[in-house]
């Protein structure tokens, strides 16, 4: 049996003190093994009793997060939680697992933890099919196949490179269903990850040529996919 993974926060807000701890506390596998208020404390901290993983918050009294990471020789795996977007390039160039945009949902937090050790899939995604009714047919189409899905209204455009399909559905709905192969960029667009070829500030780049565009609250989770 693997051992537990050691959850340090690092924050001055007493209500994400009380978030990260409900979150950590209700998930397997997860255990907390201190709180600090600053990065002083954890400092003194990580000193005397070394962790497996680090919430780190960035706007603190005394000295900045990511100052903090940066003076750290041996640093643990660390998931910035911040309400700062404006710092996400900043945390990929020191390493950082994740970053969560405060507030975030439970869902979002093991998302972002189960990056540490990500679970072997049973099923390859490449062997998935997804079932689509458009026009009054059904269609199987393959995951490996899909290079990107599109809101409009009530329905969703879901491109491959052979047949755009007309689909009824919500985005949220479609984001459940692909799972970990697909990357939400924008409001309006999911992509396959298989097919991302390059990621520019504004747009991703897929292997079809597809320009797609990223929207601001979207951008840390995809920098760390890109990462991963």
């Amino acid at each position: 049996m693997s051992s537990p993974v050691r959850c340090l926060i690092v924050d001055d807000e007493p209500l994400a003190h009380q978030v990260l701890t409900q979150f950590i506390n209700q998930t397997p596998g997860l255990v907390l093994a201190g709180t600090c208020r600053n990065a002083m404390e954890a400092h003194e901290h990580l000193t005397q009793h070394p962790v497996d993983l680090m919430f780190l918050d960035i706007e603190m009294p005394l000295m900045n997060g990511l100052s903090f990471l940066r003076t750290l020789k041996h640093p643990p795996k660390t998931i910035i939680t911040t309400a700062y977007r404006e710092y996400a390039y900043d945390g990929y160039e020191l390493d950082v697992l994740d970053y969560l945009l405060k507030p975030f949902s439970y869902e979002r937090f093991r998302k972002a933890t189960g990056r540490l050790q990500p679970a072997a899939a049973t099923n390859s995604d490449e062997e998935k099919t997804l079932l689509l009714k458009d026009q009054g047919s059904l269609f199987k189409v393959p995951y490996r196949d899909i290079l990107y899905v599109e809101g409009c209204k009530d329905y969703v455009k879901v491109v491959t490179a052979a047949k755009t399909h007309l689909h009824h559905a919500t985005m949220q709905a479609m984001t459940d269903t692909l799972g970990e192969a697909f990357v939400r960029v924008h409001r309006s667009f999911i992509v396959g990850a298989a097919h991302i070829k390059l990621l520019q500030p504004e747009q991703v780049a897929l292997t079809d040529g597809s320009l797609i565009p990223i929207g601001n609250s979207y951008k840390p989770e995809l920098l760390a996919w890109f990462k991963k």
